[in-house]
This record gives structure tokens, sequence and C-alpha cells, in this order.
């Protein structure tokens, strides 16, 4: 099961984004759950010989198998199957800040605490001005 983002599947992590936020249909029962994930993440390698500082390589993450991060979600798809769930991007973000904004800003939107179709338990952000991108 691929992410669909605009109609079309995605298969590659654009370079330009650092990660996206997600819904996750289970289309038996209409449950939903809204979260994110990074496309990348920093991977400290040992300094060079001679050298005392580390190196910092940005390597993918596993986003392209990710399933969420909801216990009840999980269990659901353990029992169900993947082929009973789909996976929709609603917005890719240039920064982890924008990231953390848009998933809070469309879980508070959709009201995922109060609605009992939503497998999400918690909405948990705080986020500085200094960290979203300027562009929007």
């Amino acid at each position: 099961m691929s992410w669909i983002y605009q109609g079309t599947f995605l298969n590659e992590a654009p370079e330009e984004y650092e990660g996206f936020v997600y819904v996750i249909h289970n289309i038996q029962t209409r449950r939903y759950y809204i979260g994110q994930k990074r496309f990348w993440t920093v991977k400290k390698l040992p300094p060079l010989k001679g050298r005392k500082n580390r190196r910092h390589k940005r390597v993918e993450t596993d986003w392209r198998d990710y399933w969420g991060s909801s216990e009840a979600l999980q269990a659901d798809i353990d029992a169900l199957g993947q082929s009973n769930f789909s996976r929709t991007i609603l917005t890719l973000c240039k920064t982890k800040g924008d990231i953390n904004y848009e998933e809070a800003r469309l879980q508070f939107q959709y009201g995922v605490l109060k609605d009992p179709l939503a497998y999400n338990g918690i909405i948990n952000c705080k986020i500085h001005r200094s960290h979203l991108s300027k562009s929007d």
C-alpha cells in the first residue's frame, strides 16, 4: 500500500520537503487517524581520523512502510489487514515546525478528541514562530 497525495501515488521522498501530515482511514468502520511523518532524519557518524567533531548525514526514514503510532489503529490493522485501510497525505511540509503546526491545526479542525470515529487520543504540540517557514 502506497501513500496517496493529490490523487497519485507518492513513491519517492521529495528532497525539498521535510515531511507530511496524513490521514489513515479504516475503510470498513470509517474510523480515521491524523498524524505526521518525516521523510528524513539525521544520522550521526563518528568523526574522521584526527578530528573531534561528529559528522551528520541526512537519511530517509521508514515513511513508505509507516502505519501510524496509535495503538488502537495498529490493533485494527493487525486484525483487519492493511488492505482495509487507505493512507492519504494531506499536506507536504518544508520544516519540522510546519509539520507540527499542520498536524495540530488539522487535528483541531477535525475535532479528533471529541469525534468517536477518530483513533487520535491526544493532540501534542509545542510550536515556536521561528520554526515555521516564511512562505504561505
